[in-house]
């Protein structure tokens, strides 16, 4: 395992330094730059282009970012520039529902918390900035379970699948769907209830996840001002 992360964390510094360059490269250049022979950095070039990410000018044989790296800059810059707008807005959802808010996207580790903004009836918590929450007893993390890709969340599944093999996370997920946001009530911390929602991408998934919280249970359900409030929000930032 531990040659495998070697080999990919090569292949993605070799990835990064193409990218720093100020055009097309040729290959005796990037071996040198990268520190390794040329016929290895042919080889991930080779699979680099396969994937779409790198391209090889015809008669000069140099290589450059391909159509498959510019779609995930643009990607990254959409999701960066989408954080950004909902973290500016929530003071106004706070003040519209009167509890606190969490802004969460998904990090190494999972669902991770990024701002935290404080209604005037704050609840003193652990949680705080940095704090990874779990995919199946937190709403932020449900929200992740519903909307974002399997892949991205497969490995924090199955770490918690594991500790709880008796849950059923297709069917959660299918339900957080349907309702069109998460709740829990004190699954995570006792005496605290929450509420979640996607803000999604232009393909539909998950790009933050949105989390108001407080002490009253009654905020879970379907009917209140609150799910209503946060799903408005969320809609509103969203891309589709």
């Amino acid at each position: 395992m531990a040659e495998g992360l070697s080999s990919l964390d090569a292949a993605l510094g070799l990835l990064k330094l193409l990218s720093a360059q100020g055009g097309p490269v040729g290959l005796s250049e990037i071996a040198r730059e990268a520190g390794m022979p040329a016929s290895k950095a042919h080889r991930y070039l080779a699979s680099f282009m396969a994937a779409g990410l790198v391209s090889q000018a015809g008669r000069s044989g140099k290589y450059d970012l391909g159509p498959g790296a510019v779609a995930l800059g643009v990607a990254g810059m959409a999701r960066m520039e989408m954080v950004n707008r909902t973290a500016d807005a929530l003071p106004e959802l706070v003040e519209a529902t009167a509890l606190t808010a969490l802004l969460s996207v998904w990090g190494n580790a999972g669902a991770t918390v990024v701002r935290w903004e404080r209604a005037p009836r704050f609840v003193v918590t652990t949680l705080g900035l940095g704090t990874v929450m779990p995919l199946l007893n937190s709403a932020s993390g449900r929200a992740f379970l519903a909307w974002a890709p399997q892949a991205v969340i497969a490995g924090r599944l199955a770490e918690e699948l594991a500790l709880e093999p008796g849950r059923d996370a297709a069917a959660l997920a299918g339900e957080v769907r349907t309702a069109g946001y998460a709740q829990v009530s004190g699954d995570l911390i006792p005496g605290l209830a929450a509420i979640s929602a996607p803000v999604l991408d232009w393909q539909g998934e998950i790009g933050a996840a949105v989390t108001l919280y407080g002490t009253d249970p009654a905020i879970c359900g379907a009917d209140r001002a609150e799910v209503a409030a946060l799903k408005a929000f969320c809609a509103g930032l969203s891309a589709v």
